[in-house]
């Protein structure tokens, strides 16, 4: 029996539901649950994942103390007599902001409807809750009207789910990250419960209630990673396995369905016997959720302190970070690993080799690969320390419309075949790796998508050199594509040495690729250094991108108001860098979440830091622009706007010919290494085979015993 059909074999995936439920037990609101960066309940269910990782044969279990803001939700609970004297009490959700109670407190209530600034205009609300409803997906992040309504003087404001997240039942509450301060308090309603203050509401502009809330937030406290491990041979190489284990209400599926899939391949592996080449890791990480104050890059907090301050050496000894999210439930009718650009190619290699893994019918359309990772996840934290991550499909279903960080996040929508199915793609996955010789990162691929993502036609307008930066890019792709070869045709041998018996020449090849190896993995921490950027809305982009879309979007402004279509221009201006906030919110409330990017120290951005470079500030031309549009008048004239936008323009073909030397330099910084990597695997001259004579005597065909054959 191969160490693929023990493992298999040996999976138990009753026991990963069973520890998923037992997750559930530890929170700090008795009614919703919550499990909260450096809450007693984060830290409690992290002494009980360690017990978890020593009772099924983990070595080396370990608490990895790491330091992060704390929020602890306790209770928010609101109650009002309608106009037929009858009590209502309803029970609300929290945001990761501070507002304790003296127990029930007397407060007034208004409703501000959408929470923009407009909303307000002959609204006082000093002192007072505020109810405001709120579509996060569509329109804007709950920061904005929690802050406007701070700056407004309410005590706290109330947001209702008016679609965008929990849309399965007008019951459901929702949690986000607040990615704002702390002092600006929020709390969350169900639809159905606003319903009833509305109405109340709707007679008279303010009702009073009674609020009873205790929610927490305290900076710079002790949470803990938890950590066990597999050791291999090679006790300095590693692969690892993660999963965060906070979470808002129970979070059956995010995350403790992840966190158990995780303990549940290490177990399997434990009990199958196999003993791996490589030590193996598996890390539960805290406060993926949330974990710093008044950040736009609140959440994966864990994940970035354990490799930026607890363990920052795994970023020359991790090949690889299997990060796991939401992973018992089919998220759509394909199914798909996220990884790096790196990680395409032996992905795509590797779902070639396990077609026999049966596919589960939620998966009609089969399995993907797809690039570039995205933010929402700390696998996002791996790559940019350098190590190569990759995370299962979750974000684009409608679960994460309906279900996702609301109550209703339970194991009514467990789904055992595709469970199980995961279990078994990750963890014959892990035996690939343990399989490597030399990591197996492709950078022709990245190097392919710089070359398809530089404008031609903006070069061309800006008098950027498009023509020498797309020779660097073909320079470095052909190398890149040479070293791949390389990468393949060794691990290709040492995989076929091992299954026939030639240990001595499997460990010889295997020690002759270290330095190669070290070359390639400093060369992926440099080009997530270099290359991986953020625009406002965490998407990642190459450095050029973020100006060359801004520069896109003020020619159209700029056509539209030669021809007096200032509705299209603006619609144009709402496209650039952060200034969709501009339209809605006060200036104050723009600055505050445009400053705080730009100006904050790196131990506040985490992930974030240095990943935007540039900001137009248009704030008063789109404020005057808009006065112009209520005005309707079809005689304005828009010179002095035109002027103002060419300025702009001008400013930004200054950025995009200094980002795009930046890239050639980046790019010729990356060949240099790829060619010293070339050079160095070819100093071991051909792997290709050993002679069949020395085949019969180290027993060619022969099976290994801790092999994968």
């Amino acid at each position: 029996m191969t160490a693929e059909e023990k493992l298999l074999k040996a999976l138990d995936i009753k026991y990963s539901y069973r520890l998923a439920k037992r997750m559930e037990e530890k929170k700090t609101n008795p009614l919703l649950g919550y499990r909260t960066a450096g809450s007693w309940a984060e830290l409690e269910t992290g002494d009980m994942l360690k017990a978890e990782m020593e009772e099924i044969g983990l070595s080396d279990v370990r608490k990895d103390e790491i330091t992060v803001d704390s929020w602890e939700f306790q209770k928010a609970e609101l109650e009002f007599e309608d106009g037929d004297s009858i009590t209502r009490k309803f029970q609300l959700g929290a945001y990761q902001t501070q507002f304790v109670t003296d127990g029930k407190e007397e407060m007034s209530l208004v409703y501000a409807g959408r929470g923009t600034e407009k909303d307000y205009d002959g609204l006082d609300v000093k002192g007072k809750l505020v109810l405001v409803d709120i579509n996060q997906r569509e329109e804007w992040w709950i920061n904005f009207p929690v802050y406007q309504a701070y700056l407004k003087g309410a005590k706290a404001l109330i947001a209702v789910q008016a679609g965008g997240y929990g849309e399965i039942d007008e019951k459901a509450l929702n949690a986000q990250d607040i990615a704002g301060p702390k002092e600006a308090a929020a709390f969350s309603m169900s639809w159905e419960d606003a319903q009833i203050l509305k109405a109340e509401l709707k007679k008279k502009q303010e009702i009073r209630v009674l609020f009873d809330a205790v929610s927490n937030v305290k900076q710079n406290q002790k949470t803990y990673n938890i950590v066990g491990t597999i050791p291999g041979k090679n006790k300095e190489r590693m692969i690892l396995l993660s999963a965060h284990y906070d979470s808002y209400f129970d979070g059956f599926q995010d995350d403790n369905t992840a966190v158990s899939m995780m303990l549940g391949i290490a177990k399997g592996l434990l009990e199958s016997g196999y003993k791996p080449k490589n030590t193996i890791l598996f890390c539960a990480f805290a406060a993926e959720e949330w974990g710093v104050v008044d950040s736009k890059y609140d959440w994966s907090s864990g994940a970035y302190e354990q490799v930026f301050t607890a363990h920052p050496e795994w970023r020359k000894k991790v090949i690889a970070d299997l990060n796991f999210e939401l992973p018992a439930l089919a998220h759509g009718k394909k199914d798909a690993i996220h990884c790096t650009y790196e990680y395409v190619k032996f992905l795509k290699e590797f779902l070639k080799e396990t077609e026999d893994l049966k596919i589960p019918e939620a998966y009609p359309e089969g399995i993907e690969i797809q690039a570039p990772i995205e933010t929402w996840s700390d696998d996002f934290s791996m790559a940019i320390a350098g190590i190569p991550s990759m995370v299962n499909e979750f974000s684009t279903s409608s679960f994460m419309e309906t279900h996702y960080h609301s109550q209703f996040d339970n194991d009514i929508y467990y789904d055992e075949e595709v469970y199980r199915f995961h279990h078994e793609l990750y963890g014959r996955l892990v035996l690939w790796l343990d399989q490597l010789a030399i990591v197996p990162l492709d950078f022709e691929n990245v190097m392919c998508h710089l070359g398809k993502s530089v404008s031609e036609e903006c070069c061309r307008q800006t008098g950027a050199s498009f023509e020498e930066l797309q020779n660097k890019i073909r320079e470095a792709r052909e190398l890149g594509q040479e070293v791949y070869k390389k990468i393949e045709q060794v691990n290709q041998n040492y995989k076929k040495w091992l299954k026939e018996g030639h240990k001595e020449e499997a460990e010889k090849l295997y020690n002759q690729m270290r330095t190669a190896e070290q070359q390639l993995l400093t060369l992926f921490q440099k080009e997530q250094d270099m290359l991986v950027r953020l625009n406002w809305h965490d998407e990642v982009l190459f450095p050029q991108e973020a100006v060359q879309n801004n520069l896109l979007y003020l020619e159209n402004a700029i056509v539209y108001l030669k021809e007096k279509d200032l509705k299209s221009a603006l619609q144009s201006l709402y496209k650039i860098d952060n200034n969709r906030y501009a339209f809605l919110f006060e200036e104050e409330v723009y600055n505050h979440f445009t400053e705080y990017v730009l100006h904050q120290p790196k131990e506040r951005l985490k992930w974030g830091a240095d990943r935007i470079v540039h900001h137009e500030n248009l704030y008063a031309l789109v404020k005057k622009m808009m006065e112009k549009i209520m005005k309707e008048s079809q005689d304005d004239v828009f010179e002095e706007e035109i002027a103002y936008l060419e300025m702009v323009k001008e400013q930004q073909r200054r950025y995009y010919i200094h980002d795009i030397l930046y890239v050639m330099r980046a790019v010729d910084e990356m060949k240099e290494i790829l060619q010293e990597t070339k050079e160095e695997m070819e100093n071991y001259g051909n792997t290709e085979s050993i002679s069949s004579d020395k085949g019969r005597r180290t027993g060619k065909g022969k099976k290994t015993a801790d092999g994968m054959f």
